[in-house]
């Protein structure tokens, strides 16, 4: 994880995809996220992101009686780490495997494999 953070769990994960969203946000504005897509307490995202900010993923900062959290670490750093540790541990360290297996299960379009090729040209140009 950036900066050895302690990895995320999946709850941790979908408030962090949220906070990534925006700048600067409250409880108020996650909770309300969230309970759009699922039910879940105010006190249960509370208790989430004062522990995110707790172990270093999130940054705080008081205005009046508002606390406004932001990301302290970039969801690409994020992102790249997790998929890192995906592969070192589910796929032994094979990137290739990784790929085959996304596209066994999931299969990818015609456009994103359009993408993909792009970023491997761009990849390939930046190391020469």
């Amino acid at each position: 994880m950036p900066r050895q953070l302690p990895p995320l769990s999946d709850a941790q994960m979908e408030i962090m995809q949220l906070v990534w969203d925006t700048s600067e946000t409250t409880v108020s504005e996650i909770w309300q996220a969230l309970a759009e897509r699922r039910p879940v307490a105010r006190n249960t995202v509370l208790t989430v992101m004062d522990r995110l900010e707790r172990r270093g993923w999130l940054k705080k900062r008081s205005v009046g009686k508002t606390n406004l959290y932001r990301a302290a670490v970039s969801r690409q750093s994020t992102l790249g780490s997790v998929v890192q540790r995906l592969v070192d541990t589910t796929f032994a360290g094979s990137a290739d495997s990784l790929v085959l297996a996304l596209l066994e299960g999931r299969g990818v379009s015609d456009e994103e494999a359009d993408r993909i090729r792009r970023m491997l040209d761009e990849a390939r140009n930046k190391r020469g």
